[in-house]
């Protein structure tokens, strides 16, 4: 696939898991792909895609890593907001504490959802949007999740990814007339390292990283993707509707929110 070739993309916390797998998608779609994160420069990346050591929790690294990119290429064309923090410790001390209530949660994953996550959102979407407003032109993409819309393993959860849909809406709202799309995308289950690791889940109908990827290409190669601004799109209903399939050539189900 060369469907964005000449396009700029940045995927943030890209270092493992689903950003890993949108940055290997975008790239294998043509996109030119800067991929940042804490541990970015030691993933398994491939050489067409340009590491950048960042902390999403530190503006001074944020506002860097876009320089980088402004100086390099002088454009960027799609923002792909996956930095998130709280599943990285989910069994802590043999108890799985991820589905725990919110009296039991322990409060470090409050600041790894919500700061790491949703406040990490929005500054980087601060930077790009300086330059796509400018531009006339780009696709935000802020990775979300059915837990914004039903209770999902834990309160905490809930608000972040609630959080991340209306930041998805109100940013599309501003942005609408200087066109510039902003969508919220929800995998399914994914088999990340977090998931694998956690031993816990059914995963007959989970979904690759890569597989997040292509939903993210097929997006970002539509000519008419600013008719979905502002929307709340499922990976695995893009699938079928722009016809691609996971990396085994499974073809996932799409959930609803009856479904989760």
């Amino acid at each position: 696939m060369t469907t964005l070739q000449g396009q700029v993309a940045l995927v943030t916390g890209a270092s493992r898991g689903v950003g890993r797998g949108v940055a290997l998608g975008l790239a294998h779609a043509g996109a030119k792909v800067f991929a940042t994160g804490r541990s970015v420069t030691h993933a398994e990346l491939g050489s067409d895609i340009t590491a950048i050591a960042c902390d999403h929790t530190n503006d001074l690294d944020v506002a860097k890593a876009f320089r980088q990119i402004g100086d390099t290429t002088g454009r960027l064309d799609i923002l792909v907001n996956v930095a998130w923090g709280g599943y990285e410790r989910m069994v802590e001390d043999g108890q799985f504490t991820f589905i725990a209530p919110f009296w039991k949660q322990p409060t470090w994953r409050w600041d790894a959802m919500v700061t790491a996550g949703v406040r990490a959102a929005f500054v980087a979407s601060q930077h790009a949007a300086r330059t796509m407003v400018e531009a006339r032109r780009g696709l935000f993409v802020q990775i979300s999740s059915w837990a914004a819309q039903k209770h999902i393993a834990n309160t905490l959860y809930g608000v972040a990814k609630a959080a991340t849909d209306k930041m998805t809406t109100d940013m599309a709202h501003e942005l609408k007339s200087h066109g510039v799309t902003v969508v919220s995308l929800y995998p399914g289950l994914v088999r990340t390292e977090a998931v694998l690791a956690a031993g816990v889940f059914d995963l007959s109908h989970s979904e690759s990283p890569e597989f997040i990827g292509r939903a993210v290409a097929a997006l970002a190669s539509d000519p008419h993707v600013s008719r979905r601004t502002g929307a709340v799109l499922v990976a695995a209903a893009l699938a079928e509707e722009y016809g691609f399939t996971d990396v085994d050539g499974r073809q996932p189900r799409p959930l609803s929110v009856a479904d989760v």
